[in-house]
C-alpha cells in the first residue's frame, strides 16, 4: 500500500515527536519506571461504548493553543475545564498533551483522568509503543491514530499494542485509502479530520465523502470545524455518530453550557447499502 512520510506542519510535529520518544528510549531506568505503572494504572471506562449514544456524542476537547489557531486559552485548567463538559453532557473529553505547539502535557492527561469519570482520549502525534503506554499509564481510555503520520506496518503494530494495554483507538483519516487501512485493521472508532494537517488548510468535501462511507457497526466522527448545533445537525446527516470539539469550548467563557447546546442534537446513523456500509 503506497505511503509517504508527512510534509509541512504534520511532518515537522511528527519528527519532534520521534525525537521525544528517542530521548525517552535513551534513559533504560525511565522506560522500566514507566512500564512499572501500568499494573498500577487507574481502571478506564470504555471510550466506545461512551459513543454509542442517540444523540450525537460530544467529544470535549481541552485545548490551549494550535498551530492552526495560534492561541485559544492560555490560562485553561485542564480538570476543571473537564468537569465543566461533563457537566454540559459530553460523552468523552480529549486532552492534547502535545507540548510544543498544543501548550499540552501528560500533567493535564493524568489530571483530567482523575478528575472526571468520562472516558478520557490522549490525542497527541503518536509514533511509538512507549506513548501508549505512557497513555495507558496516566489513565487514558483510548489514544489517536493519525493514518497520514503513520506507515500501514507501523500504524498496524500500534493499534495491535493499543489493544494489548486495553486502550481503544480513534483512527483520524482523510481519503480513502486511508479509510481502507482503517477499515483493514477492524478499528472500532474512526474519526475524518476536515483540515489536512500537512497544510492547516478545510477541506470541507472530505468529510462529505468519507463519512457515509463508514459501515454502521464502526463509530464514525467527525472532527475539526465543529462550533455551534447546526455544524454538528450538518454532520449527523453525513452519518456521523460523534464530533469531537475542540476550539470552540476551550474559548468559551461558558464550556458547560457551550457542550450542552453540542449534545443536544439526534444521532441520524447510516444505512448499511453501498457506501453506507
Amino acid at each position: 500500500m503506497s505511503w509517504s512520510p508527512p510534509t509541512g506542519v504534520l511532518g515537522r510535529i511528527v519528527a519532534e515527536s520521534m525525537a521525544r520518544v528517542a530521548e525517552l528510549r535513551s534513559d533504560p531506568a525511565s522506560t522500566r519506571a514507566l512500564e512499572r505503572r501500568l499494573p498500577t494504572a487507574p481502571p478506564a471506562p470504555s471510550f466506545r461504548a461512551a459513543l454509542g449514544r442517540d444523540s450525537v456524542a460530544v467529544i470535549a476537547e481541552v485545548k490551549r493553543r494550535s498551530p492552526s489557531k495560534g492561541e485559544i486559552n492560555r490560562s485553561l485548567a485542564a480538570p476543571d475545564q473537564a468537569r465543566a463538559y461533563v457537566a454540559g453532557g459530553a460523552a468523552a473529553i480529549s486532552v492534547l498533551t502535545e507540548p510544543a505547539h498544543f501548550d499540552g502535557s501528560l500533567d493535564d492527561l493524568r489530571e483530567v483522568s482523575a478528575a472526571v469519570p468520562a472516558p478520557v482520549l490522549r490525542k497527541d502525534f503518536l509514533v511509538d509503543e512507549l506513548q501508549l503506554i505512557e497513555a495507558r499509564a496516566a489513565g487514558a481510555s483510548a489514544v489517536l491514530l493519525i493514518a497520514r503520520a503513520l506507515s500501514p506496518a507501523i500504524m498496524a503494530r500500534l493499534f495491535g499494542f493499543s489493544r494489548e494495554l486495553g486502550l481503544d483507538s480513534l483512527v483520524e483519516v482523510r481519503s480513502q485509502p486511508e479509510l481502507d487501512r482503517a477499515l483493514d485493521l477492524d478499528a472500532p472508532v474512526i474519526g475524518v479530520n476536515e483540515r489536512d494537517l500537512e497544510t492547516l488548510e478545510m477541506e470541507p468535501h472530505v468529510r462529505e465523502t468519507l463519512l457515509p462511507r463508514i459501515p454502521a457497526h464502526v463509530v464514525a466522527v467527525a472532527e475539526s470545524g465543529i462550533r455551534e448545533a447546526a455544524d454538528v445537525e450538518r454532520v449527523a446527516r453525513l452519518g456521523a455518530d460523534a464530533v469531537l470539539v475542540g476550539s470552540s469550548l476551550s474559548s468559551s467563557a461558558t464550556p458547560e453550557a457551550a457542550v450542552r447546546a453540542l449534545a443536544a442534537v439526534r444521532r441520524l446513523g447510516r444505512g448499511r447499502g453501498p457506501g453506507g456500509g
